[in-house]
């Protein structure tokens, strides 16, 4: 508890202590008055004064004003005992919002730590100790055990394990090497690191992911918009309600002004909207903060209440549903023809080049090539490459080169990308290069289908037969293949056109204009990416697409326990106002309807904040 909740639950209970010793004493009158004013004053004086400030400054209809009123009628019509017990109640009520909005924002302010204290920086051959913000692009900073990252940068020196958990949500270690990155906000675990930095902090990972948390409870779901225009109307309804339910009645024949006016108090204690407008604010919040310690950042109430309603999800392929990491995935050695043979000879004529596709055949071939056994390099444009290799000119490329020099190629219908090798006129076989997929993939495709997504699509600019194996091969209801960047636009439009929320989900460096176009756009592997962060509503910082139903599992349970919090808060509050009309609820029954639900309504919405494991 912090300091002014422990002050608050003292005057509780000393209230409450006060409240029991006044209750049996046989006092009469004045003395029985003061004595129960005693335990009143104790607990309800701020209040009061509240109340009192806030009609002084136009803010006239609030909770704090009905409990006042409330209060103040039934010490006038001698319920000394229900008038203290209510102010107690409400008190008791405050409190347990106060300790449950304090958890939730100890929640998200465990992200505030990513925030570093200092940064030990080299300048003359010194090592200073900094402020963040006071380091520029291309110096260079020590990282030492236990510190955290200050900035983003580069390891030029030494070598590590980091914990990035604050910013994935995962608790295993990452091992770091000299030419790695090293994003802010992470924890240096084992050895001593120098870093060269390539961002300034306000620009790092850290600052950008603070900024996002501290903007997130500004932005507000359609229910807590509803809420707040709500308690607007609903406040001043009530107290006219109450005032003509007071007045009315004792016009007619056979009616008495007091039992009317004990009624229109217990009326006004029940209609006191606290539970909504409290907890429905807090089940948001919560959620958010509850998703936010497992690596999943939403940038605001009502991009979890939009996540929560998706039922179409599209992907985009390469780095997302797919590692972006090219491979050799089929081996075709023609007759007479090893696949060590295939694979040297495919080797040795990409090894000039720096396309994707020549790095996975040189990690493909065991044998390393000497640079010296190649000669005569030579590149044919948009078909292949050429080289003299141990005085054997090879060549690698497509069907078209293959026919330039002669050779037939066999037909190859397996998906991805393929090479065909010929030597000296002689065709040696093809090799088939193409993107894998993610390892989790296919089990994170399942889970969105049993989270009730009807429709899970894949944008890709590859070749149709290559996209659809890998959509055959997950599980998805469909694909859009050889798509230019513009045509992935056209694609979302015309999904979003069936009338279904729809979620896109990127690596939000090169797919920022869909995800704006989205219901929701959902940047992941978003780890030190800016491009993610700012175009994205919700960032998954790691790159597993098992976080994508997690988060739409978390935002679904968020919307589950508002909409409980709402209904129940609604149907007890019209069953004791129509009991309270009719005269057949007391006080302590408006006491319920009013603390007790606030208090089941705030338990209830801090469920949100304890993400369920996995």
């Amino acid at each position: 508890m912090t300091r002014r909740q422990k002050k608050a639950a003292w005057r509780i209970a000393a209230a409450a202590v006060l409240l029991a010793a006044a209750w049996p004493l046989p006092l009469h009158g004045p003395a029985r008055l003061a004595a129960f004013l005693i335990p009143y004053a104790v607990v309800g004086w701020d209040v009061l004064k509240n109340a009192g400030r806030n009609i002084v400054h136009g803010r006239v209809f609030d909770e704090k004003l009905l409990m006042a009123i409330a209060t103040i009628g039934a010490f006038a019509t001698g319920e000394y005992p229900e008038a203290v017990a209510v102010m107690l109640f409400y008190q008791v009520g405050e409190l347990f919002q106060s300790i449950a909005v304090g958890r939730s924002r100890k929640s998200i302010a465990e992200l505030m730590e990513l925030r570093p204290d200092y940064a030990n920086v080299l300048r003359d051959g010194q090592e200073l100790r900094v402020d963040p913000d006071e380091v520029s692009i291309g110096e260079r900073i020590v990282v030492r055990p236990g510190e955290r990252v200050p900035l983003d940068g580069t390891i030029v020196e030494g070598a590590t394990a980091v914990d990035a958990s604050a910013l994935t949500g995962e608790s295993m270690p990452l091992d770091k090497n000299v030419g790695d990155a090293l994003v802010s906000g992470s924890v240096n675990l084992t050895g001593a690191v120098t870093v060269q930095v390539e961002r300034v902090f306000s620009e790092s990972t850290a600052a950008k992911i603070l900024e996002l948390v501290e903007s997130a409870s500004e932005k507000k779901a359609r229910a807590e918009r509803f809420i707040t225009r709500f308690a607007r109307w609903y406040t001043p309804a009530v107290v006219i309600a109450a005032v003509l339910l007071c007045v009315v009645p004792p016009l007619f024949p056979g009616q008495t002004w007091r039992v009317w006016f004990s009624r229109a108090l217990i009326f006004l204690v029940v209609s006191c909207p606290c539970a909504l407008v409290i907890s429905i604010p807090l089940s948001f919040f919560g959620g958010i903060g509850g998703a936010s310690r497992r690596g999943i950042l939403m940038k605001g109430a009502g991009d979890l209440e939009t996540l929560a309603g998706v039922r179409t999800v599209v992907f985009d392929k390469t780095g997302t549903l797919t590692t972006g990491r090219f491979a050799v995935t089929g081996r075709f050695p023609a007759g007479g023809v090893t696949e060590t043979e295939l694979l040297e000879a495919a080797a040795a004529a990409e090894r000039f080049s720096n396309h994707p596709i020549a790095a996975a055949v040189l990690q493909a071939c065991q044998s390393g090539i000497d640079p010296a056994r190649l000669k005569h390099a030579r590149a044919h444009t948009g078909h292949g490459v050429e080289v003299c290799f141990d005085g054997r000119r090879i060549f690698a490329g497509n069907a078209g080169l293959m026919m330039q020099i002669g050779v037939t190629p066999a037909e190859c219908t397996e998906p991805g990308t393929v090479l065909h090798i010929a030597s000296d006129g002689r065709y040696l076989g093809c090799i088939v290069v193409s993107d894998t997929c993610k390892a989790e993939a296919v089990e994170a495709i399942a889970a969105l289908n049993r989270l009730g997504v009807t429709k899970t699509v894949m944008l890709t600019g590859d070749r149709r037969n290559a996209a659809e194996a890998v959509a055959q091969r997950l599980g998805l209801t469909e694909f859009r293949a050889e798509l230019l960047p513009a045509d992935k636009v056209d694609a979302v439009e015309s999904l979003l056109r069936e009338g279904q929320p729809l979620a896109f989900v990127g690596d939000g460096v090169n797919d920022a204009p869909v995800l704006a176009r989205a219901d929701v756009g959902v940047a992941m592997g978003a780890l030190g990416s800016d491009a993610a962060i700012e175009a994205a509503d919700v960032v998954l910082m790691d790159d597993s697409l098992l976080k994508l139903p997690e988060a739409i599992m978390l935002a679904r349970r968020t919307m589950r326990i508002v909409r409980q919090n709402i209904l129940f808060a609604l149907a007890v509050k019209a069953l004791v106002l129509l009991l309270g009309a009719l005269g057949m609820a007391s006080m302590w029954t408006a006491v319920f309807a009013d603390v007790g639900v606030m208090v089941l309504a705030i338990l209830n919405a801090m469920r949100a904040l304890r993400a369920p494991k996995r």
